[in-house]
């Protein structure tokens, strides 16, 4: 069960860093394109958090141990689902999904899969990993304090987001 639970968390850190490259590309093709970035300046607390996030899985993980008797089905499961929902958000977005807020009024907002009922659903995927990523290991200080500082950060990146998004297609907050 160990060597499985290694597995699933190499899997997270990869898929986040295939992500990180999408984004990238992503972001790419947005400022050719005429694409500004906005909330710069807040960015790299997002870096930092879900970097810590991570070496906190670790530390816990390594510091508790994992009883195999621990391994929740129920929560493997809610993970799978936040991981499809997840994908769903990115491929609705398509080039426009990124990490950083780049607008660019040149092209229309999105409002299809996800979005079309929800303006933040990846902020919200997010916030439930941060919670049910961490208690899979066993990292219970983890799965409280990470999605308290998703949540603060958020209160600084959605009004921005919010702002830019007022500001290059004139739609109601």
């Amino acid at each position: 069960m160990l060597t499985f639970m290694w597995v699933i968390f190499i899997f997270i850190v990869i898929q986040r860093f295939m992500e990180l490259k999408i984004a990238k590309d992503n972001e790419l093709w947005m400022k050719e394109r005429g694409g500004v970035e906005r909330g710069r300046e807040h960015y790299k607390w997002f870096v930092i958090v879900h970097g810590l996030f991570f070496i906190s899985i670790i530390i816990e993980f390594s510091y508790r141990g994992f009883p195999t008797e621990q391994f929740s089905l129920v929560l493997f499961t809610l993970f799978l689902f936040t991981q499809l929902i997840r994908v769903w958000c990115i491929r609705s977005l398509g080039k426009f999904w990124n990490t950083k807020i780049i607008i660019s009024p040149e092209f229309s907002l999105v409002k299809k899969g996800p979005y079309k009922y929800v303006k933040h659903p990846n902020y919200i995927i997010v916030g439930i990993e941060l919670f049910i990523i961490p208690l899979l290991f066993g990292a219970y200080l983890t799965a409280v304090i990470f999605p308290i500082l998703h949540v603060l950060l958020l209160f600084i990146r959605i009004p921005v987001e919010n702002r830019a998004l007022v500001e290059a297609y004139n739609i109601e907050k």
